[in-house]
């Protein structure tokens, strides 16, 4: 018992740190992002520092995702009769697991292509237009407003490519594991819980145009004209912290949702984790 309370106790310590650290790395680097700042004989140092922003953040990412394994490790081992102990479970099965893992590639694909991380320009040849060698990439360590550098620029091939912002990078993420577990979940409770699985789709509705609402508006003028999906990017750009405060509450919100669907009366979980 001791022994699985220290497990779960550094899974949430192994989070919390995670967490912690991509703030400290955000809020360190927007420094860097005054162009005046720059000389010479800074760039090659910003330059080195953008390298380790991008190691601390993966190592960061580790951290984080190990610390939620141990935690959901404990809770299906302790097995104890509350709504987390029911998410875990829920999410423990082999056919939630495979779902998940489906759902968060899928949808971190998909993601991508939204929020502009992957790149397809069929009309721009990117060795005429940018002088660039297919392939190759580098790090741009300035200058944009805080959360957007330092970026990743990858050339793959003539039309296609990789622009990797940090903050793009983060919430794509979050909401992609938020979303591949509120499927685990309602996989586990679709016949059951079909209110708390449309507050799920909503969710992930939202939460594709977190990253970029710009490219929302863009994605939006198909439906509506162009010159109107011009103004409705800008105002969807005005309106990304919006878009975040609604769509990750509700992510966060509806797998305790679901999970009191799956609850029996007396507190356990009507899923069984050996499946």
């Amino acid at each position: 018992m001791l022994e699985k309370q220290i497990i779960g106790h550094s899974g949430k310590k192994l989070m919390i740190l995670g967490f912690v650290t991509v703030a400290i790395i955000f809020t360190i680097y927007s420094r860097y992002q005054d162009p005046e700042t720059y000389t010479p004989d800074s760039m090659d140092s910003i330059q080195r520092i953008a390298y380790g922003f991008y190691i601390i953040l993966i190592t960061a990412f580790g951290a984080i995702t190990y610390g939620i394994y141990l935690y959901l490790r404990e809770k299906v081992e302790k097995n104890e009769k509350n709504i987390t102990t029911i998410i875990a479970l829920s999410v423990s099965t082999t056919r939630a697991r495979k779902i998940f893992v489906i759902t968060f590639v899928i949808y971190g694909i998909f993601f991508s292509l939204i929020s502009g991380t992957l790149v397809y320009q069929p009309e721009i040849n990117f060795v005429t237009h940018y002088g660039a060698t297919i392939p190759s990439g580098f790090v741009s360590p300035c200058c944009d407003i805080p959360g957007y550098m330092p970026k990743i620029i990858v050339y793959l091939t003539e039309h296609v490519g990789l622009q990797i912002i940090p903050i793009n990078l983060v919430l794509q993420v979050v909401v992609s594991y938020l979303v591949g577990l509120n499927m685990a979940l309602a996989s586990s409770a679709y016949t059951i819980s079909k209110k708390g699985r449309g507050i799920s789709t909503i969710g992930a509705a939202a939460g594709l145009f977190i990253a970029c609402p710009t490219c929302a508006g863009t994605f939006m003028s198909i439906f509506i004209g162009t010159a109107s999906g011009i103004a409705l990017s800008i105002a969807l750009t005005e309106l990304q912290t919006l878009f975040i405060a609604l769509s990750i509450p509700v992510l966060l919100v509806t797998p305790f949702i679901m999970a009191k669907k799956l609850r029996n009366a007396d507190g356990s979980c009507k899923i069984n984790p050996t499946k």
